[in-house]
């Protein structure tokens, strides 16, 4: 059975089996689409009968990489690329130029053409975009030191795809005559000069519509108001670059990045975001299911040794460079890892710039498939040594850096207060407490925060703070108070243990993320909890009941009791946390009674000194905060 919906019932029944399990075993979403291309390609259950039609729906669903790029071009302000310029320039190009320079210098030494060599070895100089930051951002790294630099590498690669694709018909010139697929655009005809000038013309094109045309536009149809219209626009638009970008024989995904970047200070970005960012989730996903049927396990098979030696020759020539940029720039040995790791695949750029090879005769049919092999393939094999990286070997390997390749610093002082953790929550409660008249020994176990703590002016000492040694030299006998604000469990859990042992006296204050891990620091006897989301969740209400109406000490009120309801029936639901059934039961009734309780407060009559919480002197100190 063939046909249209028969095959979007197959994959997207793939996909709806495949990537589930894949994030549920920590894999990230990528690698579920890949393997569920695998399993319905020409290898698997054969649902694709064949790579050429694994190659059609790539080709088709190249268009989610296109929105992609240009959402991430939407995301950067030219402002903020100045900004980024040292992170592009010496971390972004150091790792093209070097990897290409050793990955030509490899072809070079095994007799390959110099011009087949250059264009395979600046091909496979590029990460993929679409897998690396959809890893990132399902794994919340995309702040920590491996996205920054990650990010900055990429955007780099995605620039530079612009003169990679400009030198290729140039090389053309010189390149003897290979079979190749004629499919390229009206220019493909034209001597390499002519297209090379062309692609140029037609990248300012993209500068001045961007400017100048895609703005008036946007503006005109948001006049209709008519959300639909609006959706329509944004995929003219989208369309519109990558038909311009063909007809030049460019990547459409090139243009678009370059639109997006022109539109980051348009008034329209948000919308443009929201709107197309759903089309772009699903066709990204096929595009990931067709490189999967794609793969030609024919070649892998007929020539394994090969193939799979220089899969693995490219990864580790990627990943070697990136590690070495990482050492230079001081990344800390489990981030440098991440980096250099999670870069060290070819990009799905990469296919576009091997068709594009083969249009101008410079790649012959057969080496243009093994070298898409090479690029699947460690599509493929990168998020599985990621995984073995993250699952396996870091939570090893960060302790024992922590513990052995730093010495934990003398701390020179001891207060009445122990912080421990200093990220954005710590931060925060660390000024506050100062700010206050009350100074804290701030531990953190993460060097590269404390260092950069240190140069905004915070006095953090690097440490481990489970280290009963470390806690002994903070003062941990004499302090009164211990707070936690790290997000791990089991290490508060350790802390504790630790603190109830040789510290009983010392009173320990700890944060959760929420209710279910309140509940395994209580069952430890812990009564200070305090959970991130319910004040900023209670306070936001009472802004809302304010803006309703409410008097502000009214609502001050009712915060105060609701705050002390919902902890008095935690200490209740702590019971019965191992009982679905009845925790489920007494949750509603708790929640019931709750709701009783607030109406009888709001039923009373409060003070007349209520209105002069909204007096208009204390109006204006709100409106001012």
């Amino acid at each position: 059975m063939d046909g249209f919906l028969f095959n979007a019932i197959i994959y997207t029944l793939a996909a709806v089996i495949c990537v589930p399990i894949a994030k549920r075993l920590g894999m990230g979403s990528v690698l579920g689409y890949l393997i569920a291309g695998i399993l319905v390609g020409p290898y698997g259950f054969q649902f694709i009968q064949d790579e050429s039609q694994g190659q059609d729906i790539m080709h088709s669903t190249e268009f989610g990489v296109v929105m992609m790029l240009f959402l991430i071009g939407l995301e950067l302000e030219p402002k903020n690329l100045w900004k980024m310029r040292d992170l592009i320039l010496k971390v972004g190009l150091s790792q093209v130029i070097a990897t290409s320079a050793l990955l030509f210098g490899l072809g070079l030494a095994i007799g390959i053409d110099w011009r087949i060599g250059l264009t395979a070895a600046l091909s496979m100089a590029l990460s993929s975009t679409a897998i690396v930051l959809q890893s990132l951002k399902e794994k919340n790294q995309m702040d920590t030191p491996t996205g920054k630099f990650s990010f900055g590498v990429l955007l780099l690669q995605d620039i530079a795809v612009i003169p990679i694709l400009a030198v290729l018909p140039l090389l053309a010139i010189a390149a003897p005559e290979v079979a190749g697929d004629s499919h390229g655009g009206f220019l493909e005809h034209q001597p390499g000069w002519v297209q090379t000038l062309m692609i140029f013309v037609a990248i300012g094109l993209v500068v001045l519509l961007g400017r100048f045309g895609f703005g008036p536009l946007l503006n005109w149809v948001s006049k209709t108001k008519l959300r639909e219209l609006f959706t329509a626009s944004a995929l003219l638009i989208v369309v519109g670059i990558a038909f311009l970008m063909e007809m030049v024989g460019l990547s459409p995904a090139l243009g678009t990045f370059l639109a997006g970047v022109i539109l980051a200070n348009s008034p329209y970005k948000h919308a443009l975001e929201s709107d197309l960012d759903p089309f772009k989730g699903l066709l990204l996903g096929l595009f990931f299911m067709a490189v999967g049927a794609t793969i030609n396990f024919n070649l892998i098979f007929s020539d394994a040794a090969s193939v799979f030696s220089l899969t693995f020759g490219v990864i580790l020539i990627k990943a070697l460079v990136l590690a070495t940029i990482g050492k230079v720039k001081k990344l800390s040995f489990p981030e440098n890892l991440r980096f250099s790791i999670g870069l060290a695949q070819v990009s799905e750029f990469s296919f576009v710039t091997y068709a594009f090879a083969l249009q101008l005769g410079i790649l012959a049919t057969t080496t243009s498939g093994m070298l898409m092999a090479i690029t699947a393939l460690s599509m493929t094999l990168t998020p599985i040594f990621s995984l073995v990286l993250e699952k396996a070997i870091l939570p090893r390997l960060e302790k024992k850096n922590v513990n052995n390749s730093r010495d934990a610093d003398e701390i020179g002082e001891k207060n009445k207060v122990i912080l421990v953790g200093f990220s954005h929550f710590g931060t925060t409660l660390g000024r506050f407490l100062r700010a206050n008249g009350v100074e804290a020994t701030v531990l953190d176990y993460n060097p590269d925060q404390v260092d950069f703590l240190r140069k905004m002016g915070f006095k953090v000492y690097f440490g481990d703070a489970t280290r009963l040694d470390l806690l002994h030299a903070a003062g941990a006998e004499d302090a009164k108070i211990l707070i936690s604000a790290i997000k791990s469990t089991e290490t508060n859990k350790k802390l504790v243990e630790l603190c109830r042992e040789h510290f009983p006296k010392l009173q320990i204050m700890l944060r959760s993320k929420n209710r279910y891990e309140a509940f395994e620091l209580m069952e430890m006897g812990v009564d200070s909890i305090y959970r991130e989301h319910l004040d900023t969740s209670i306070r936001m209400g009472q802004e809302a009941l304010q803006k309703l109406g409410f008097r502000a000490h009214t609502v001050h009120r009712l915060a105060a009791q609701f705050r002390k309801y919902d902890e008095d029936s935690l200490k209740i639901l702590v019971k019965y946390r191992g009982n679905q059934a009845e925790y489920i039961s007494k949750v509603k009734k708790q929640i019931e009674i709750q709701e009783a309780l607030l109406s009888g407060e709001l039923s009373r009559k409060f003070s007349m000194n209520d209105q002069a919480w909204d007096s208009e002197p204390l109006k204006d100190q709100q409106e001012k905060y």
